[in-house]
């Protein structure tokens, strides 16, 4: 599979380069004004440029095929990177821009007035906005009749990192430039550096959010309730399984599962399945009389059952593939 045709590279590889052209203007404008709101604004795209340059390593790791190292293939690595993304928005992201904003707070110094940077910040927000749209449009693409609660759980780790960062980035702009816009009509510069921890505040918001969701899926995220049940329901109309005893779900990679599942066969289908009761009538009259041959036709019904079941397990696998596109590996074990 083409990296460009995974879930949520667009929208990463929209904010890489969107955040990258975001993060020179900003430095730029902030060294220009010595604006600690805009430092930190400028901290944060670089931060978000990095921390999506994780996200595409992530993204491109998990397409690699399955090996000896890794039965069930590499699929959940893009919740490694993005966890490794997530801590690098609270550790940098949040926590430089916070410490930039304290010593603005403690350690005062003036800001000289340019229009140039609010130029920069409304050039910024254009080019933020575009990528949030891009994020915006692949979860709602993705998920058209979920309620937006309902589609920041079922989303794409590496496409909700986009959103989330993109809409503080965003926020940040205004929060940005009502900071050094009431510096400048005020003089006090507590409203810059009020700016500067107002947003690394948002920042640290998002990175426990997206660490505790790449966590879950990490530690391995179960399919939904709903789903569960409809698949025991869907084994448990076969009539060669008796009783779904035990069901297990986990990702093997987004949108990806494995189950693992413990049933009751049901003897007298599987034999039905495998001989008709002409032909078992026929062997019981041949066999009735001779206890040597009735007990060779024991090994032999022993024999194929097995094999039967076997059969019968590998076809039930395929049917539940084929409606439930979502699980890739089953293993069904036999009580």
């Amino acid at each position: 599979m083409a990296l460009r045709h995974t879930v949520g590279f667009w929208p990463v590889a929209a904010a890489v380069g969107g955040n990258f052209l975001v993060t020179v203007l900003k430095f730029w404008a902030g060294l220009v004004s010595g604006s600690a709101a805009m430092i930190a604004e400028a901290v944060h795209s670089s931060a978000d440029t990095l921390n999506q340059v994780l996200l595409l390593i992530g993204l491109r790791r998990s397409l690699k095929k399955r090996d000896e190292a890794a039965d069930y293939g590499y699929g959940n690595e893009r919740f490694f990177w993005a966890l490794i993304s997530a801590c690098g928005i609270f550790f940098v992201g949040a926590g430089v821009t916070a410490w930039h904003g304290v010593s603005a707070l403690l350690h005062p110094e003036p800001i000289e007035f340019s229009p140039l940077v609010f130029i920069v910040l409304f050039v910024s927000f254009i080019i933020e906005l575009y990528t949030l749209r891009v994020a915006v449009r692949q979860i709602t693409k993705a998920f058209p009749t979920l309620s937006w609660r309902e589609r920041f759980a079922e989303a794409d780790p590496s496409t909700l990192a986009v959103l989330l960062e993109d809409s503080v980035a965003v926020l940040g702009v205004a929060i940005a430039a009502t900071a050094i816009g009431g510096t400048y009509l005020t003089g006090n510069t507590i409203w810059d550096a009020s700016g500067s921890i107002i947003i690394a505040l948002l920042l640290a918001v998002v990175a426990i959010v997206l660490i505790l969701k790449n966590r879950t899926y990490l530690i391995g995220r179960s399919l939904s309730d709903e789903r569960r049940e409809e698949i025991i329901a869907f084994l448990q109309a076969d009539p060669a399984i008796e009783n779904v005893l035990d069901f297990k779900s986990n990702t093997v990679a987004f949108g990806t599962y494995r189950i693992k599942c413990e049933v009751e066969f049901n003897g007298g289908a599987l034999i039905r399945a495998a001989y008709r009761t002409k032909r078992m009538r026929e062997d019981f009259d041949d066999v009735s009389t001779d206890y040597e041959e009735f007990k060779r036709l024991l090994a032999d019904y022993a024999d194929r059952i097995p094999r039967l079941i076997g059969r019968k397990i590998d076809e039930i696998e395929k049917r539940v593939r084929e409606r439930f596109p979502e699980i890739r590996h089953i293993d069904i074990e036999i009580n």
